[in-house]
């Protein structure tokens, strides 16, 4: 028998004696000291990210945004009709509309003042739906907008213009700094809003004027009669800064028909933006589409006035009626021949300039920074709207719905060219390597 089992052994109980096992150190016991609570504003400081996307240039905007999309939900309430934002040459910001004032009486469950409830506590706010909600339709939802831009803010102060009397309070990164007092008599009403961004929470603490200018002439075009007014007062401005005048005042009175006119400025446009808007059971649905000789589609929806950058159902519904829509009208007038396919939704959108905005008592975005609307109701609200509708344009107005057509038979028969050319040139590529050498 071998001996090798038997060596073996040995050797390992030899080991075990002279090294034995000594366990590792005890990790600290997981307990219930561990778990941190953040109360107050803490969590927006700790994971600012969370409620504004970042903490970069696109974040620092985000803060104006949000006092903004407050002052626009006044006047798509029909409360007010005037906003005016101000760059401060100090770094701040200073927003002021003219509506009703954020409520300053004694709030039931803090007992605080209602502004220094809406401005110090999260998911505190008049806009969560239903009978009690200070709105019908708005861009807020979660009742944290104005209280994460105090919390990211090094100094914010509010001062309220109601009833006769003004209030005002000012904060220092969220807190209180003091209690809200009375401040003088007014004869008017409105929230003026300022706020200075906080170094440790930003990347960059400089406004560009450039992109301020963008997002409120989009809001001025998508709230029709809403006068916003833009002042630079920075006595030192970015290069990029300096071409723009101090102050742009913007109201259009066509809404988000003047929009699509301003998109196509520089493109030769078939027709004149066609526009409708109808008021179904899941809320309003308003659209103004152009088509121009390019190849480019623009087409940008909102909801509550929030940009849906990523879309959602409103946008798919929009989609879908415009491609049945225009396929239906060419095959009625024979304009697409029986065996011709239908075409396809690229081909409807190629050089179409479209926008389309809906108003809705319950909207579900994703995320707070609302990048995409998911309330799938609305897919068939828009669908059915811009089939009825543009059906009905299509109809009485023949030569521009021909011209319409043109265009995306045009680029059905580029498409087809395109696709017979690439086909052509893998056949050719496919015969070559059956080619046998000598």
């Amino acid at each position: 028998m071998s001996t090798l089992p038997f060596a073996l052994a040995n050797i390992r109980f030899a080991w075990l004696v002279n090294f034995p096992y000594t366990p590792r150190m005890a990790a600290p016991k997981y307990t219930a000291a561990q778990i941190q609570v953040l109360e107050g504003l803490e969590p927006v400081r700790k994971r600012p990210g969370m409620y504004i996307g970042s903490t970069d240039v696109r974040g620092l905007h985000h803060l104006v945004w949000e006092i903004v999309d407050n002052a626009i939900d006044e006047a798509m309430a029909g409360h007010a009709n005037r906003v005016i934002v101000t760059l401060q040459d100090d770094g701040s910001v200073r927003v002021e509309d003219n509506g009703r004032g954020i409520p300053v009486d004694k709030h039931p469950v803090t007992k605080r003042p209602a502004l220094e409830t809406v401005l110090t506590t999260l998911h505190a706010g008049g806009k969560f739906g239903g009978d009690a909600s200070g709105y019908k339709v708005s861009g807020g939802l979660h009742g944290v907008g104005s209280s994460v831009v105090n919390a990211l803010s090094i100094w914010m102060k509010a001062e309220v213009h109601k009833d006769g009397d003004i209030y005002t309070q000012e904060y220092v990164r969220g807190k209180p700094k003091a209690d809200m007092k009375k401040a003088g008599k007014t004869t008017k009403n409105g929230t003026i809003i300022s706020f200075t961004p906080d170094d440790e929470i930003f990347d960059t603490l400089t406004f560009s004027l450039d992109t301020i200018l963008t997002r409120l002439r989009q809001q001025a075009y998508l709230t029709r009669g809403i006068t916003i007014s833009v002042i630079d007062a920075r006595k030192k401005r970015p290069a990029e800064d300096e071409k723009y005048p101090r102050l742009y005042r913007f109201h259009f009175q066509e809404g988000i028909s003047a929009y699509v006119k301003h998109l196509n400025e520089s493109s030769e446009a078939i027709g004149n933006p066609i526009w409708f808007e109808k008021d179904t059971d899941d809320g309003q649905v308003e659209v103004a589409m152009q088509y121009t000789q390019s190849f480019q589609e623009n087409v940008v929806s909102f909801a509550n006035n929030i940009h849906t950058t990523e879309g959602g159902h409103h946008l798919t519904g929009f989609k879908a009626a415009l491609t049945r829509t225009i396929n239906n009208y060419a095959r009625s007038f024979q304009l697409l021949k029986e065996k011709e396919e239908n075409l396809t939704a690229d081909d409807v959108r190629e050089g179409l300039t479209a926008v389309i905005s809906v108003r809705l008592k319950d909207p579900q975005f994703e995320g707070q920074t609302k990048g995409k609307l998911g309330n799938a109701e609305m897919k068939t609200a828009v669908e059915t709207v811009v089939n009825e509708k543009l059906g009905q344009y299509l109809e009485e107005h023949p030569g521009e719905a021909k011209e319409m057509v043109a265009k995306c038979l045009l680029a059905a028969r580029a498409r087809m060219a395109a696709r017979a050319a690439r086909d052509s040139v893998i056949r050719k590529g496919a015969l070559e390597g059956m080619t046998l050498p000598g």
